[in-house]
Parts: C-alpha cells; structure tokens; sequence
C-alpha cells in the first residue's frame, strides 16, 4: 500500500525561519555593541521587567520559603529520575542501555548510525590526502550506510588522483568532482542522483565553512571550522629548534593560520622568534607565502611565570592542536581542559596526527574546543532515548506530569496525564 496523506499541512517548522533570522541578528548585533546595558533594555521592552538582572540569594531562599510543598516535591520527582537516567547514560556511554528509573518505569537508549554522510575533501592548495583518510575511514567503521566524497577538481583532469583514491579504498560510495559551495549544496540536497546528507564533515576554506554554517539546521555538520591553528607550550629544556619547526609546520597551511608559544622560558622565546622567519624563508614559494603571512599577522609568543600559567591561557586559547614539549609532561596532561587534540612529548608532533598516527585531524578551531572535541564515530551516530511503562506506573508519573504541566501553563501536556491516570483506575 503506498503512502497517503489524509491531512498535508502547508507549512514546515522553517517557514518562518528567515523573518526570525533577520529579527535576531539585530538583535545579537545591538548586544554585542552595548552589552549589558541592550541587555536591559530590551528586557524592558520585550518582557515588560525592570528588576535585578543577577538572580540573588536572598530572592532563592524567598522562593524556596514561599513555593508550595507539593510543586516542591513533583520537581523533586522530575529531578531524581532525570538525574538517574543522565547517571545510566555515563555509565554506559556509548553503547545501547535500558534502565528501570522507578517501579515500571524503564528508560534507556540506543545508538544508530545516520544513513548519509557528505565528506568534503580539500584539494585546492595542497592534496589532502589525509582528510579523506579522516571523514570517509571514520564514517564507515561508524556504520554509515551512505557515504557521499566530494573534491574540486583541478587543471580539467578532476579531483587529485590520490584524493579519489584513497576515497575509494576508505568506503566511499560516491565520489564527486565538485569543490567549495557547489560540493557542500550538491552533498546536503542529494543531487546527482545521491540520497540527501545528514551530516557533512571535512574541512574547507572560508567559504566550505560558511556554507555549512547556514546549511547547519537542515543538514548536521561536524563543527564550525575556522583556518588550522597549533599552539605550544615549552620550558626551558625545550628544543627551541624543534618548537620552531612545529610552528612552521602548521603556518604553511595558509595566510590566516595561527601560531601560539606560550613559554616560561626567555631563551626558548628568543631563539624560536629568531629561526621561525629563518625557516619559513627556505620553504618553497606556496608554503613559504603562506606561512610568512600566517607567523606576521597572526603568530604570538606569551612568556609566563610558571606552569600554571601556561595551562591558563592555553586553555583560554583552546587551540585545535596543542604541542606539550616541557619536563612535566603528565602534570599539564592532567590539568590541560580545552584543546582539539593534545601532542605529549617532543617525541610527536601535529603533523603526525594531521597525517597517519591514528587522531583524527578534523578538530575544533576559534576557541570551540572549550566545549566540544574533534571528529570520531560518534558524530555519525545518534544516541536516541526511548522508555516505555506499566500501567501501575502511571499512577506516580501521570499524576507529578499532569501537576507540572498545569503548574507551567500547559493544560494540554496536564491532560495527557489525566486520560490514563481515568483509564487505569487512578486518580490525581
């Protein structure tokens, strides 16, 4: 039997997307102009409230004075099952799971792959071989059924041979000859005849990345991504040449790559700001104008007092590649919190893990890794919830759902606990 739509509606849950769009960038761009005080005034305006902004002390112990002792104890309710079920998901993170949260109510959850994912592939400046090695290997061990590639193509002759290649050997199903807004739109739209993306990875210029950002909504994507970025915090038993080198070795990726030494060492400061300019001068043309570029406009070196202040800004930085080339290794591995991946040791290096030693390369840039990580096989899987009941079960839950919800304004949610707490014999 086909599918047949008794009631079609006319609108989708985007109809009224660009309108709000419009709307709330004024409104950010008012904020970000006058902070606090836009804050306040369109609080004024839109919400009709004039009191303090910062909720205090006193007014949450009035609250907890005045607030009714049954609403206390349905929220009280809502709060011990739903910290329970967040315990069960940490507990068992990354896998399937059922947990009984109270007598015969059970919740749990179960991971799938999504069915389509676009892999865009860089291959304008350099071939990166590496990125496809990263989006397409890390898809399919992920269990997705549908792996589109796509690469711009070069010199009339398509995307690098190697490229296609090593897209191939991966697991890709599709390989497309399109690059930059055409291969993000052709990805996240199904066209030629592919089924449409739910998520795209893969890093991109500026332009691979803004597309993503406003497809983002319609189509998943792995992060916001910005230019590479490595940062590297050394002590005085630093190989100065070795952290110098490793600088280089990110700025060469383009004009807007940043460089960052954080150091407590003035010799290690000095002597990496003499050989950084020397080394890039004896790169090729391509490398070398990108790097000279990236060290001049966006490269600092931050000399500290101690370690902790090292790990201080590094981790207001957040730098998508953090080299660690100090004497206490395992100390700033404990305490570093926000980078996309963490090299330990002069003994490896970002371009390691850019290219063959197993991290993936696609990782957080801007400042992102303060609260997420890089691409693993848990971009392309959905941890979705589930929990089902007995009948006897309704008597507790039915009863604290339909109070909250008319406790909230929301008659309609109320109801739909009563009708079962009438049809199993119970009363709220």
């Amino acid at each position: 039997m086909a599918i047949k739509y008794l009631k079609k509606s006319p609108k989708t849950p985007s109809t009224d997307d660009s309108k709000t769009n419009e709307i709330v960038k004024g409104l950010l761009k008012e904020i970000e102009i006058s902070k606090e005080e836009a804050c306040i005034n369109l609080t004024k305006k839109f919400d009709k409230y004039d009191g303090e902004i910062v909720i205090s002390k006193e007014r949450i112990e009035q609250i907890d004075k005045e607030l009714d002792q049954k609403t206390k104890d349905d929220i009280q309710f809502s709060h011990e099952r739903v910290k329970k079920f967040a315990e069960a998901q940490l507990k068992n993170y990354g896998q399937d799971f059922e947990v009984e949260l109270s007598p015969g109510l059970y919740a749990g959850q179960k991971l799938i792959p999504v069915n389509t994912a676009g892999c865009y592939i860089p291959g304008g400046r350099y071939a990166h071989i590496a990125s496809a090695v990263m989006s397409v290997t890390t898809a399919k061990v992920a269990g997705v059924k549908n792996i589109i590639a796509c690469s711009p193509p070069k010199d009339g002759e398509g995307a690098h041979p190697a490229i296609i290649y090593t897209a191939n050997l991966c697991g890709a199903d599709v390989i497309l000859n399109l690059g930059g807004v055409p291969g993000i739109a052709a990805m996240t739209n199904g066209l030629f005849k592919n089924p449409p993306a739910d998520i795209l990875v893969g890093p991109g210029n500026q332009y691979v990345a803004e597309a993503k950002r406003i497809l983002f909504g319609k189509v998943g994507i792995d992060l916001f991504a910005g230019p590479t970025e490595i940062a590297v915090i050394a002590d005085n038993e630093a190989d100065a040449e070795m952290v110098a080198v490793d600088l280089v070795g990110q700025a060469e990726h383009g004009y807007n790559s940043p460089a960052w030494l954080y150091t407590t060492s003035k010799r290690v400061a000095d002597e990496v700001m003499k050989r950084v300019p020397e080394l890039i001068a004896e790169l090729p043309e391509l490398p070398r104008k990108s790097a000279e570029a990236a060290w001049r406009d966006y490269g600092e070196v931050i000399l500290c007092d101690t370690d902790e202040e090292m790990a201080s800004i590094s981790d207001e930085y957040a730098p998508e590649h953090l080299e660690v080339q100090t004497k206490n290794l395992d100390w700033f591995h404990k305490r570093l919190k926000n980078y996309g991946s963490l090299f330990i040791g002069e003994e490896t290096t970002v371009a390691y893990g850019d290219k063959c030693s197993g991290t993936n390369h696609i990782l957080p840039t801007k400042g992102a890794g303060r609260y997420t990580g890089g691409l693993f096989v848990g971009k392309f899987i959905k941890t979705l919830s589930f929990q089902r009941m007995t009948k006897e079960s309704t008597k507790s839950v039915g009863a604290a759902c339909a109070r909250i919800s008319r406790y909230e304004g929301m008659e309609a949610h109320a109801r739909t606990g009563d009708v079962r707490l009438r049809k199993y014999g119970f009363s709220n």
